[in-house]
């Protein structure tokens, strides 16, 4: 699927689950949208017909409150039936409102205690490496993940083993829970971070699908790799972006009604709308 139909898609899919299940994470599901769906969409090497394929590459997300990017991800490229969620986050649901493994095809690991994701992908990469299969392994961050020192502990590791099949994907929308990383802990200079432990580090606009196609695409040296994707937290419905207050919120009345004007207003070519009508929020 191309990859910014599949980014429009999980929006739309983000915004309704979010809706229905009264669950939050709205902003942080839009922010990654667009990452979520060029790894989705091509980038990483997966098969729908067969998720245990043993040469597939893996993708973490990290930052597993954004759990419903994925799920809505890996419906749309068919992993599994999309009418599953309408389930979100529903009492005895599979899809819980961080991201789970259990019972959801593709998926590779339960995530939302941050700073988790990159120390399991670098496990994840380094008995590849030793295996020799040459596959890759994605992990998706965001910025309060990198507040935790197991991040630097398994940066600092993946440096050591020269784990080129390990790809950090750093949604980079400079907020985290209640504050903006500013006035939390200071990330910057953070490029430079990520260089001084080694790692081939790239900048890219995390909304800008050739740029992020072409970043994840880089033949690999012998030093892992980080993108730093620049992106707008709430991305796609004007009055989410740079809210800090949509980290919690879940859209709900005129909220719901004027995000979906919003994500109607630019949804692309050849993309028909998933749901025939209005939730009642």
């Amino acid at each position: 699927m191309d990859s910014r139909r599949l980014a429009w898609l999980i929006r739309r899919h983000g915004l309704e689950m979010t809706a229905v299940s009264r669950g939050s994470h709205i902003a942080a599901i839009f922010s990654a949208a667009d990452i979520m769906a060029v790894l989705y969409g091509g980038a990483a090497r997966l098969n729908p017909q067969d998720p245990k394929d043993p040469q597939r590459d893996r993708v973490i997300l990290s930052k597993g409150h954004a759990g419903a990017a994925v799920y809505a991800a890996l419906a749309e490229t068919g992993f599994f039936d999309p009418k599953t969620l309408t389930s979100h986050y529903a009492d005895g649901s599979v899809l819980s409102g961080h991201v789970s493994h259990k019972g959801v095809p593709g998926v590779e690991l339960s995530t939302g205690s941050l700073g988790h994701g990159l120390p399991v992908g670098m496990g994840m990469a380094l008995a590849d490496k030793r295996d020799g299969r040459g596959h890759r392994v994605f992990v998706v961050c965001g910025d309060g993940e990198c507040d935790e020192g197991s991040m630097w502990e398994a940066a600092l590791i993946a440096r050591q083993y020269g784990l080129s099949n390990l790809v950090a994907v750093i949604d980079h929308n400079k907020m985290q829970s209640l504050d903006f990383c500013e006035n939390t802990i200071r990330l910057e200079p953070f490029a430079d971070k990520w260089r001084a432990f080694g790692w081939r580090t790239v900048e890219a606009d995390g909304h800008d699908h050739s740029a992020l196609q072409e970043a994840l695409a880089l033949s690999p040296d012998d030093r892992p790799t980080v993108v730093i994707a620049h992106t707008v937290k709430g991305k796609g419905v004007s009055f989410m972006e740079n809210n800090i207050l949509w980290h919690y919120r879940d859209p709900q009345g005129e909220n719901y009604r004027n995000a979906l004007r919003e994500l109607r207003a630019a949804m692309p070519p050849g993309v028909t709308d998933p749901y025939t009508k209005e939730v009642e929020v």
